[in-house]
């Protein structure tokens, strides 16, 4: 299904009773909606939620933002390191407003908001500057954006930094993306090679748009370091992180939830950058009980940030 917000157009999908509490699901970088494991909507469903996921702009069935072109990142740091204006297409900030634009498009006034990676990231600007809007917030696997946290791994890094392969190269690509899954995925709940092949070639031929993908990476960059927003957030926090995460390592998570108050900090033992099944039940009871837990928690609207 698609549905105008912001200005722009959002492939989204929602499961569950009409009547239920909204539970708003925002996924990471260049990921598609798709990817969230059913598992876990199934699980939430379970408990009576009605599951809202979305392609981020720039991203599977989203709208594209391709007449912005390609990101300077290199400008794009330096202007950060200076305090000076980044030069991209949009920010972290303008992502948490599709988020909002598109429950007040669905009829939505409230929802539970769990974001993972970067969708962590837009959640937590979204629970800062709408608190009127997020009943809860679990940030999995995400980062307050400190400059002074660990970098990545150096696999991690290299994966990143590694060329792309011609986008009408199938096999290239979906070759890149299990490597991709095997290097920042858990140790600790290892996938199935042939499993992670079969994800690939899905999200390949449902949407795959590298360009949208450095969008969203400048983005990243672009917002910098969002401790201050942070200790605005006013909802039931919890926040999810592995503890061998080699793409944004558990210190990230760590001061996430040391920056916002009052928030619940999770390690998850044998976790990397992504969410296996065996993980699944754990994460759900997790979001199940800090939604719970804003049951009899009241945000004043003008608590927000402008």
């Amino acid at each position: 299904m698609r549905i105008a917000a912001n200005g722009l157009e959002f492939e989204y999908a929602i499961s569950g009773p009409a009547d239920g509490p909204a539970m708003l699901l925002i996924i990471g970088l260049g990921t598609q909606m798709t990817r969230w494991p059913q598992g876990l909507i199934d699980g939430l469903v379970g408990h009576g939620f009605r599951v809202i996921r979305f392609d981020n702009r720039d991203v599977g069935l989203s709208s594209r933002l391709d007449d912005a072109g390609a990101p300077d990142l290199p400008a794009v740091m330096a202007a950060m390191l200076h305090g000076g204006t980044a030069p991209v297409a949009y920010t972290l900030a303008d992502m948490a407003e599709d988020a909002i634009a598109l429950l007040r498009a669905l009829g939505v006034e409230q929802a539970h908001v769990v974001g993972g990676s970067m969708g962590g990231m837009i959640a937590q600007i979204l629970a800062a500057k709408h608190p009127d809007a997020v009943l809860s917030l679990t940030s999995i696997m995400s980062s307050s954006g400190n400059p002074a946290l660990p970098r990545a791994s150096e696999a991690a890094l290299a994966l990143l930094s590694s060329e792309r392969p011609d986008p009408a190269d199938e096999a290239a690509i979906v070759e890149r993306a299990v490597i991709g899954g095997e290097t920042l995925g858990s140790p600790g709940y290892p996938i199935d090679r042939a499993v992670r092949r079969v994800a690939a070639i899905k999200d390949y031929r449902r949407g795959y748009h590298p360009a949208g993908i450095a969008r969203q990476t400048a983005a990243i960059v672009a917002s910098g370091d969002r401790r201050a927003l942070l200790r605005a957030i006013k909802a039931p926090t919890v926040v999810i992180h592995g503890t061998v995460d080699p793409l944004v390592p558990i210190e990230a998570g760590r001061d996430t939830a040391a920056n916002i108050p009052g928030a619940r900090m999770i390690e998850v033992a044998g976790m990397g950058h992504d969410l296996p099944d065996a993980l699944v039940p754990e994460v759900v009871d997790a979001i199940v009980a800090v939604a719970s837990s804003a049951a009899t928690t009241k945000v004043s609207p003008t608590d927000g940030l402008t």
